[in-house]
């Protein structure tokens, strides 16, 4: 009989196996090192504290292993030269503002108190505008800065691309982060292939925003043959994609687009279809123009009946196929009724001169002067406002601001303040000046701000003055100051810097008044010296940028 065998003793579960530094792909190890050793373990490994250990050395030699598994690539052609830059070199004193100016961060400072240091990333516009019109070309060094600089704000692009010149294109070419300038030329449309058969496989064959960018540019030099480019795809495109390419139409918008216009009025897209109408209506000797001022005039007349003439109201009563056809929007926005938006949508539409006809022959000033019966004042002058910024008619826009010293705010045809900024964009640089200082006059600072925006740069001296008397006479009252931040954030940038002495008495620390908001003497202080700060400086890189 064979002994019953004697059973093994125990023994301890046998010890992990050394850490092998080899652990799965790089995927895998990525999503361990990810999800944490506790969680997860590379294959044979055990949680415990040589997990990381594991897992580190395992990446190393996978590191080492696809390095070293990399074939040598074939080498690439060796770019050519970028095109030469005949432009005359910056100044040296300019040369350094510029990289002062790159160097500078927008939010370098943190939020809070400003402080009475400029903001040089305000003043890059103006340094590139003064460099470009003098005619300067970009140093070599500076060049990726520039590029990065355009990268973050769209608004520098156009002046910074055209500083940068050809050496900035060759660049951009070799970093994929700077293709926006490969979509850009100088003045912010794309760069026009030289050969029509180029500019034709571009428009067919190229990206949406290649396309939108490339028509804009036919469409600033040759508009009819902009329009011949979109009327050959017109049928094949999409239509968010034909809404973007009829608004490149507004560019050197002229009677010859007219008939493509009125095609499109039949659009399956409602919103070209606006569109359309919008572009027409634009047109004052355009048949659209025509059939809303026909419809127009059948809801607006003159009473004589009355001790004195009355303009009278009659809102259409429905809208029809054909209005609907002509761009006017049935429904209306919440809040509205329908009749008072269809006869906005008619009187915005209808060519301003329909009215000195329908009106008895009586001037812009004459009609906005007129009394509306039954309420209709404010939407019939707020249309007009809106016709008059579409047609740019100077004549209309100076009779529905009325004067800049009238008490009330709104003016005579004017319902916010941003219509009034619209109705300015249409006037001279000098009679907008002239309105806005007068406005800041009789109104002071406070409302002003929207309007200010509208005024060419440097301001005049009128209203430069205008505004440092306002700027006193709120820090004379102790006012807030950080209420009129935004005033002074302009005034830096569009004060005519000859002003900087007169301001200089204005930096001092003023007594506060028992109603002055406390510590509002340090800011208005600071305030005053970092505008004159500010408009020192821009003397001195215009000086800078002045060829020896």
């Amino acid at each position: 009989m064979n002994p019953t065998p004697t059973p093994a003793p125990a023994s301890a579960p046998a010890p992990a196996p050394a850490a092998a530094p080899v652990g799965g792909s790089w995927e895998e190890l990525v999503t361990v090192a990810l999800l944490g050793t506790d969680r997860r373990t590379l294959p044979e490994q055990h949680p415990g504290r040589s997990a990381p250990v594991a897992l580190l050395d395992a990446a190393a030699v996978e590191t080492v292993r696809r390095r070293a598994g990399i074939r040598p690539a074939r080498a690439a052609a060796r770019p050519g030269p970028a095109a030469p830059d005949p432009r005359p070199v910056l100044p040296p004193a300019a040369a350094r503002r510029l990289t002062t100016l790159l160097a500078d961060r927008p939010g370098a400072g943190g939020g809070g108190r400003r402080g009475a240091a400029p903001d040089l990333m305000e003043l890059l516009p103006q340094w590139l505008a003064l460099a470009n019109s003098r005619g300067f070309g970009a140093p070599p060094g500076t060049l990726p800065a520039l590029l990065d600089a355009a990268r973050g704000r769209t608004d520098l692009r156009p002046a910074a691309l055209a500083f940068a010149g050809p050496r900035a294109l060759w660049l951009a070419r070799l970093n994929p982060e700077w293709r926006f300038a490969l979509r850009s030329s100088p003045g912010g449309t794309a760069t026009l292939p030289e050969r029509a058969e180029d500019v034709q496989r571009l428009w067919q064959e190229g990206l949406f925003a290649e396309r939108v960018a490339l028509l804009a540019a036919v469409r600033a030099e040759d508009p009819p043959a902009g329009r011949e480019l979109l009327e050959g795809t017109w049928a094949t495109e999409r239509a968010e994609d034909r809404l973007m390419f009829l608004d490149s139409l507004r560019s050197g918008l002229c009677s010859g687009d007219e008939a493509f216009l009125e095609r499109a009025l039949a659009d399956r897209s409602r919103n070209v279809r606006a569109t359309a109408a919008e572009l027409l209506s634009a047109l004052p000797g355009s048949a659209l123009a025509a059939r809303m001022a026909a419809r127009a005039v059948t809801c607006v007349a003159v009473d004589h009946t009355r001790e004195t003439p009355v303009i009278t109201v009659e809102a259409p009563h429905e809208c029809d196929a054909a209005m609907e056809r002509d761009g006017v929007v049935a429904k209306p926005p919440a809040g509205r009724g329908e009749r008072s938006w269809w006869l906005g949508q008619l009187v915005e539409g209808a060519p301003l001169r329909t009215w000195r006809e329908r009106l008895g022959g009586r001037s812009p000033e004459e009609v906005v002067a007129l009394a509306v019966a039954d309420g209709w004042q404010a939407e019939l002058h707020a249309a007009w406002c809106r016709a008059a910024v579409r047609q740019r008619d100077p004549a209309w826009s100076r009779a529905l601001l009325g004067s800049p010293s009238a008490p009330e705010a709104g003016g005579p045809g004017a319902v916010s303040l941003a219509e009034r900024a619209k109705l300015l964009a249409t006037l001279g640089a000098g009679e907008r000046a002239d309105w806005v200082a007068g406005f800041i006059g009789t109104h002071g600072l406070s409302e002003a701000f929207q309007l200010l925006g509208v005024c060419a740069v440097p301001w005049s001296g009128n209203l430069g003055r205008a505004v440092v008397d306002a700027l006193d006479i709120a820090r004379d009252a102790g006012s807030y100051p950080w209420s009129f931040s935004g005033v002074m954030g302009l005034a830096e940038r569009c004060l005519d810097p000859a002003e900087a002495g007169r301001l200089e008495g204005l930096t001092s620390v003023p007594d506060e008044s028992e109603n002055a908001a406390p510590g509002a003497g340090d800011y208005w202080s600071e305030a005053f010296q970092r505008l004159v700060t500010t408009l020192r400086l821009r003397a001195a890189m215009s000086a800078e940028l002045t060829a020896p």
